[in-house]
């Protein structure tokens, strides 16, 4: 799937999520390779994201290998309080092998303890990011809002992909995406390739900063290159 523009709200919606990158933590540059944590919802209405999300997770890693790599932990929650967080992987075939065995559940939401992981993570050591990608929220707002301001600061930034709408989930990743100085963008099933474009520049912010996102930028325009116009 693939479109020139985002049906959800259009390019506005590009321009909003670009912008508040601007504000978001720059990685610290270490010796370490960058770490990014990849959410998402598994509940039952997720299977097709779940299949899109799949099949562009590779662009990720590939944007950055020549920024010395990146490690990518996935998260995901489904069915009756199941919560799951991989290894931390060092290629797109591991992810692979780990995203092919899940099959989405019915069950509530656990974006608290998305969250609560990601804390966990970065005291224990430095995580550049966490993505999240999902439909609903269904908790309390306050203590999600909560560890989020504890991510921001640890200067790890909650960048939301919020797919459908929604009023209340939309108002809660929004808070959730600011608290965290991260940034949040609504999608849908005709965003893909604006989907991929936002996570492959994520992923190279990830691991590399605004030098590397601009050099990103100018090979693959489109969203990145917006954002590095963002960034000033």
């Amino acid at each position: 799937m693939s479109g020139s523009k985002l049906p959800t709200s259009g390019q506005a919606a590009v321009d909003a999520f670009l912008a508040q990158v601007r504000a978001a933590p720059k990685p610290v540059p270490a010796t370490h390779r960058g770490r990014l944590i990849f959410a998402l919802d598994a509940t039952l209405s997720r299977q097709p994201t779940w299949d899109q999300a799949t099949q562009l997770q590779a662009d990720m890693f590939r944007e950055t290998q020549a920024l010395g790599g990146l490690d990518l932990q996935l998260v995901y929650y489904r069915g009756f309080h199941d919560f799951y967080a991989s290894p931390w992987l060092a290629d797109s075939g591991a992810l692979l092998r780990h995203m092919n065995g899940v099959d989405c559940q019915g069950g509530q939401t656990q974006i608290e303890r998305v969250l609560a992981h990601a804390v966990d993570e970065a005291k224990a050591r430095r995580v550049a990011a966490l993505v999240f990608i999902g439909d609903a929220f269904e908790e309390n707002a306050d203590t999600a809002c909560r560890k989020a301001g504890e991510l921001g600061l640890l200067g790890v930034p909650v960048f939301v992909f919020h797919e459908g709408g929604g009023e209340r989930p939309a108002q809660v990743f929004r808070e959730i995406a600011r608290l965290s100085k991260g940034a949040y963008c609504p999608f849908d099933a005709g965003s893909a390739k604006q989907l991929r474009e936002l996570l492959s520049a994520v992923a190279v912010y990830a691991a590399g900063g605004r030098p590397a996102l601009e050099s990103h930028a100018r090979k693959a325009g489109g969203a990145a290159l917006l954002l590095t116009h963002r960034l000033g």
